[in-house]
């Protein structure tokens, strides 16, 4: 169980912190005038909801170091 909840922990800002870094580009390919620049800045929103949705899954997991 507490494998899980590492690699839960570990994906979680991953998502989070990757979605955002993929996001800024974005926004800069977009303001260039690139068509393919909002596919770059979904890409990077949808990470970073993954991420918050699995921060919420993951606060309604039980914790292991709890009797």
């Amino acid at each position: 169980m507490k494998r899980n909840l590492m690699r839960i922990d570990k994906l979680v800002w991953t998502l989070v912190f990757g979605g955002l870094l993929v996001l800024g580009p974005g926004v800069a390919l977009q303001r260039a005038g690139e068509s393919w620049g909002w596919l770059v800045i979904v890409a990077g929103a949808l990470a970073v909801a993954v991420g918050i949705v699995l921060i919420w899954v993951r606060s309604r997991m039980p914790d292991p170091s709890e009797p």
